[in-house]
């Protein structure tokens, strides 16, 4: 299996496919179709059974149940049991993917993720046009419930791995731990993992009818007391089955084998791969969970989707190292640059690209137009924050055509303009501007961004035009 987690692209499928079967709760039959999605759309659930066809995004803003599965609710629309396929797609490095399904839960195939994956690898996936953004943190983010005893918490780290530990107190399950250190690892070590289900949570849900599809096929079931024969009789009609049998010295319902001495600490590590997708973004860190379950997991989310919400510009923010020597000194600047004194206001380039620039504006109380400008209060203008910027972009627009200094660059639109902090003397500009679009009959479309430190200070949309200059050389 591709590790598409890695990639630096998004990725899709290839083609619809369409996979059938019935709800393990609700019993109902469903087809589900996987449809190519578009880049940056995500993960999304059709209900075409529905009037309207209304779609539910899979994302931990819109879980409404977490109590025997985890059920999503958007539009009017439910769609439920959706941890398995989520696994699947996170395990494949599907980023997006429409899912038309004409009932209100996903199939429960044999209780495992594989069949999901055995389907897209079938199909293909195909890399797309578009960039994948990953997320890192760097501080420990934790959740603990002191009533179920469960704690998660994640670790920073360069890639995605997981470690699952669970405890049930039975004798015939034991306390298991799991461990998925690479997702390439995920179709054969995690994914055929199927779910299970203690006989006496078994007893309840029969009784209660809320399992209407399961069968002994389709999960584990762990017998953690004695059975009797007209017990095993009554689940032998309840599944459809000529006889049941427990192996006493196994404590496996019918006797059928596990997959892997820990299958259950496996599904689930599979089941919170399944629930952390809805965060929404993906992500690197090193997730350890101490008896799991999804409300834990879909809580556990919000928190990574709340900090990622937070801090998620920090990761843009460049680096500067006033250390390391400019890769365009001030003298180069102005050999590109038509401004002088006292209107040029870059003092350096410290990345350059073909797409992004950035620039260093050290302000000092020296600055002109200090003299003029709240003299007692000084503030740097944000017009000329925006001058520097442009400067910036000239810079980055001459790198693009021979002979740099034979074209100037005039900016002819802003847009979008916002000044959300000041800037005092005392402070260093970091001047970032990345090109929206490629650059076409000299048009040059970008996105400026001024940091002092990692607080965006202001930003823009500004477009500028590549001109030749009236005093260029013949």
């Amino acid at each position: 299996m591709m590790d598409n987690q890695h990639s630096s692209n998004q990725h899709t499928i290839k083609a619809p496919v369409t996979v059938s079967g019935v709800g393990l709760h609700t019993g109902a039959s469903v087809n589900m179709t996987l449809k190519p999605g578009i880049p940056g759309s995500g993960i999304k659930f059709r209900r075409i059974d529905l009037p309207n066809q209304p779609v539910v995004k899979a994302d931990v803003d819109y879980v409404v149940d977490t109590s025997r599965s985890t059920t999503l609710e958007h539009n009017g629309a439910r769609v439920n049991t959706i941890e398995h396929i989520m696994a699947a797609l996170v395990g494949t490095g599907v980023d997006n993917i429409e899912i038309d399904i004409d009932g209100p839960e996903v199939p429960i195939m044999d209780g495992s993720a594989m069949p999901f994956i055995e389907i897209i690898e079938q199909i293909g996936v195909a890399e797309q046009d578009a960039k994948k953004v990953y997320y890192t943190i760097d501080t420990n983010i934790t959740y603990y419930d002191d009533k179920k005893n469960v704690e998660m918490v994640a670790l920073p780290a360069v890639d995605y791995r997981v470690t699952c530990m669970i405890d049930f107190n039975s004798p015939v399950l034991g306390t298991q731990h799991a461990n998925l250190n690479s997702l390439a690892d995920f179709k054969s070590e995690i994914a055929p993992c199927r779910t299970f289900v203690f006989l006496h949570e078994l007893e309840y849900l029969i009784n209660n009818n809320l399992i209407k599809g399961g069968d002994i096929n389709n999960a584990i079931v762990i017998v953690d007391k004695p059975v009797s024969e007209e017990e095993l009789a009554r689940l032998a009609t309840v599944f459809q089955r000529k006889n049941i049998s427990v192996e006493q010295r196994e404590g496996i319902l019918n006797n059928i084998k596990l997959r892997f001495p820990n299958e259950p600490a496996r599904h689930k590590l599979l089941d919170i791969l399944g629930d952390l997708a809805l965060v929404g973004y993906p992500i690197k860190a090193h997730i350890i969970a101490n008896r799991p379950g999804h409300a834990s997991n879909v809580e556990f989310a919000r928190r990574l989707k709340q900090y990622i919400k937070k801090n998620k510009h920090i990761k843009d923010v460049p680096v500067y190292d006033p250390n390391k020597p400019a890769i365009f000194d001030l003298p180069r600047i102005e050999r590109t640059l038509p401004h002088r004194f006292p209107m040029l206001l870059v003092d350096k380039i410290i990345d350059l690209t073909d797409t992004q620039v950035v620039g260093i504006k050290n302000v000092t109380f020296n600055e002109p137009f200090f003299q003029g400008h709240f003299p007692n209060n000084p503030v740097m203008p944000g017009v000329l924050q925006v001058e520097a910027l442009a400067q910036c972009g000239g810079i980055l627009a001459l790198n693009t055509v021979p002979d740099p200094e034979n074209y100037d660059t005039y900016f002819i639109k802003i847009d979008n303009c916002k000044f959300k902090q000041k800037v005092f003397p005392g402070d260093t500009m970091i001047l970032k501007m990345e090109l929206l679009s490629p650059i076409r009959r000299g048009i040059v479309e970008m996105r400026g961004t001024v940091f002092v430190g990692t607080k965006i200070v202001t930003e823009g949309d500004l477009t500028a035009q590549i001109i030749k200059s009236r005093d260029a050389k013949k």
